[in-house]
């Protein structure tokens, strides 16, 4: 179980520092592993939890209450060493091999070279926004193969590469989201494994369903879990506002403000649309919990869900910044910081609608056979 009350405290109070500096300080992220995190879908042979969506789904939206950016790299922490469990057993061994509370950070997106050397690989190339990236032991960095073959992911140890110091982003300031160089980085063949087996949900010596759940199915979790958190700590900001308008507006009714019917509509709608994303999240995170038994319906609908719940969420946080008074933005007030988390969040590629809505689509409207520009021609 992610105990995440101690945690969740530190990073409330560390939150406006942790954003001055671009990173989380030293002892939130040495609690985010001692709580769990790290190894909470970590192989059980390697000392890990092997656990579940919904458990880390909730513990992170926990933690996104108090700070967003704390909650993103909590959460990428855990499924990132998710994705490492893929490698070769002698592979995920050697980054568990002091324990299963190595840090694993990195990028599916193939930004790198791969060049086939004895005994393994290569690597060269370059790869922005890793989130954590300065407390990280162990890297998984995506590159394409010359020969044409599908991109391949690879372990490399953190002192193996470069960080770049390139975080510039007006929202998750604390993330520490920065550029990752490898020039010439051998990789042996046990550290690496083929993206598109992530993708499907076929790890090689792994059967926990954590493992072989299809990426589609689960990857929004990733990201959409902080931003539930972020909502729901905007909307417990800006309540403690509006109870003070309230009170003001009963007892001074002529006096300039909002109304009482006014600050409900705005609770209401966010709170609303706050709850119904929650629970569209958890019913996401139990159907990720089918792993291997995941239906591509299933994924489909967790797309959509996932890329819904983002809308919705951000529409809530929204609502609250546009009616939370001028000291909501303040340099020092968490709701602005909330807003700005959140929007900066929701434009993650993993997190957009249009694409989540035509995977969703497919098989209800067209198949790709029929859908496909060779068909339409005919």
């Amino acid at each position: 179980m992610l105990d995440t009350e101690e945690l969740a405290q530190q990073a409330a109070e560390s939150a406006r520092r942790a954003e001055e500096a671009r990173g989380l300080e030293p002892d939130v992220v040495k609690l985010l592993v001692e709580v769990g995190f790290a190894r909470h879908f970590v192989p059980r042979e390697c000392g890990g939890a092997e656990g579940t969506f919904a458990e880390l789904t909730e513990a992170v939206a926990r933690i996104g209450a108090a700070c967003p950016a704390t909650a993103w790299c909590a959460s990428l922490a855990a499924n990132l060493a998710r994705m490492a469990a893929y490698l070769p057993a002698d592979g995920y061994r050697e980054v568990w091999a002091q324990g299963p509370d190595a840090l694993v950070a990195g990028s599916l997106s193939p930004f790198g070279k791969a060049t086939p050397a004895a005994g393994g690989w290569t690597l060269s190339g370059r790869w922005p926004y890793i989130s954590a990236v300065a407390y990280a032991d162990w890297l998984l960095l995506c590159g394409t193969l010359p020969d044409g073959a599908g991109p391949r992911v690879f372990a490399v140890p953190r002192d193996a590469v470069e960080v770049v110091e390139s975080w510039e982003s007006v929202g998750m300031r604390a993330t520490g989201s920065h550029t990752v160089v490898a020039s010439d980085v051998f990789v042996p063949e046990r550290r690496g494994f083929a993206r598109a087996d992530l993708l499907t949900g076929r790890p090689t010596a792994s059967a926990a369903p954590c493992h072989t759940v299809p990426l589609e199915a689960a990857n929004g979790l990733s990201f959409a879990g902080p931003l539930l958190g972020a909502a729901e700590g905007a909307l417990a900001q800006w309540s403690t506002y509006a109870e003070a308008k309230a009170r003001a507006a009963l007892a001074r009714p002529q006096a300039p403000g909002p109304s009482r019917e006014a600050l409900a509509g705005v609770l209401a709608h966010s709170a609303g649309e706050t709850d119904a994303a929650r629970l569209l999240l958890e019913r996401c995170a139990r159907v990720a919990d089918l792993g291997a038994e995941v239906t591509p319906e299933q994924t489909r609908r967790n797309l959509r869900d996932t890329a819904l719940s983002v809308r919705m969420l951000a529409s809530a946080v929204n609502r609250l910044a546009a009616n939370g008074g001028t000291t909501g933005y303040g340099e020092g007030a968490p709701l602005q910081r909330y807003w700005r988390d959140v929007n900066t969040s929701a434009t993650h590629v993993a997190l957009q609608f249009e694409s989540a809505a035509l995977a969703y689509a497919e098989g209800r409207l067209w198949t790709t056979e029929t859908g496909s520009s060779a068909v339409a021609a005919r």
